[in-house]
């Protein structure tokens, strides 16, 4: 594979582009600092199919980025393969307002071929190719320059590794037949919907006991002020102020702004600054949440019912036998809040109630519930019986006799 030195200029990049974009896929990965800032800074992109790779400098001098942003987001011709590529499709997306596709992620894929619930890139490459990663770059300062050899063979080495794996990995899919099963995990996470930051929408992120419109309406007011004072000033959401500070001001309203200081998380200086004066028009300005924006009640807790909470169990079981026995992750075939929904009562919207995860383990779920199924020991280990296929014998006499308790 030839490896190109790192592309600072826009004609190097025009000329790498136009040659990928002939590939049937691409690997591509990035890396990118957001410690400090509210948006993740792009520091540096890799890029490979199966005969070249390069890694790209975004902070080169001049440089325009189109041509690598045409080729993930507009070549539908080109596969796009990632690996746990979220925050890199994230970042794509803040550029472009547009997500890539069609895309592959290698660490979804492994959960359908192996239990591996969120395998990490070392272990991958170990497992596919048998090398051991030097992780001695790996928390670098990538926006430094100039960066060092090892660096950018580092970072290279991200994306050759990947395009030796994924056909591989393609080859296991297509002959377990589960390839079906990633197409809507993938669209998924090309779903630009999921990386749109809505201010409005912030509060759902935050954790917040109970179902009282004010309070959350208070909650969606203060987060969406965060939000913005976050964007603007490019901070992180918890260098403005922290979930949990959230969370109490919307249930403990200040009354005035000298109130400020007395809430845990933040300074004495909230009393009578700008951004105190911010929040508290924030407050002042909040509206009782109608009906209709309500977080749905979960059946979950008091209405799952003990009992529920028992049988609820006996599903996750059943999940791991399952997941043991096909040998993919459970958490493919099912989340524990649907099995916990399941045994609460509800049939409707489970993914696990429809398409192959129904025939992989939602049906055996359903037989679970209604008492079609049962738990059973063979050779030392649990499986699944149909009881109209469970044959209870008598046990054998004996002529001893039981001592008295």
């Amino acid at each position: 594979m030839k490896i190109h030195p790192l592309i600072t200029t826009t004609d190097e990049l025009t000329a790498l582009c136009e040659r990928l974009a002939k590939s049937d896929f691409i690997a591509v990965d990035t890396e990118f600092m957001r410690e400090n800032t509210y948006w993740p800074e792009l520091c540096l992109v890799q890029i490979a199919n199966t005969e070249e790779a390069a890694a790209i400098d975004p902070l080169a001098e001049g440089i325009d980025l189109t041509p690598m942003f045409e080729l993930l987001t507009n070549n539908e011709d080109v596969l796009k393969v990632f690996h746990a590529g979220g925050q890199d499709v994230e970042i794509i997306f803040n550029f472009t307002g547009r997500t890539p596709h069609p895309i592959f992620d290698t660490q979804i894929a492994m959960m359908a071929v192996s239990q591996s619930e969120q395998i990490g890139y070392s272990n991958l490459v170990e497992a596919w190719l048998g090398l051991t990663i030097d992780k001695g770059a790996r928390f670098t300062d990538w926006s430094r320059r100039p960066l060092t050899e090892r660096q950018i063979e580092y970072a290279i080495g991200d994306v050759t590794h990947l395009s030796k794996i994924f056909p591989k990995l393609l080859k296991r899919l297509i002959k377990t037949g589960r390839g079906e099963w990633l197409d809507q995990e993938m669209e998924k996470l090309a779903d630009p919907e999921h990386y749109r930051n809505d201010p409005t929408e912030a509060w759902k992120r935050i954790k917040a006991s109970g179902r009282n419109p004010q309070m959350l309406g208070r909650l969606k007011a203060i987060a969406e002020w965060r939000e913005l004072e976050a964007q603007g000033k490019n901070l992180p959401r918890g260098r403005i102020a922290r979930d949990e500070t959230i969370a109490d001001i919307a249930s403990h309203p200040p009354k005035t702004q000298a109130d400020l200081a007395k809430v845990r998380g933040l300074s004495q200086g909230w009393k009578d600054n700008e951004i105190g004066r911010r929040l508290m028009t924030a407050i002042a300005k909040a509206e009782p949440l109608s009906d209709d924006d309500l977080p749905p009640r979960a059946p979950r807790g008091a209405p799952l019912g003990k009992e529920g909470g028992l049988v609820a169990d006996l599903l996750k079981l059943l999940l791991k036998i399952r997941a043991r026995e096909i040998d993919a992750a459970a958490r493919l075939l099912a989340r524990n809040e649907e099995l916990e929904m399941l045994a609460a009562g509800v049939r409707k919207n489970l993914a696990m109630l429809q398409g192959w995860r129904f025939e992989t383990f939602g049906r055996d779920a359903l037989n679970l519930v209604e008492g079609k199924l049962a738990f059973a020991v063979e050779n030392g280990k649990l499986k699944m019986t149909r009881l109209e296929d469970v044959v209870i014998e008598e046990p054998p006499v004996s002529d001893e006799v039981a001592p008295e308790e």
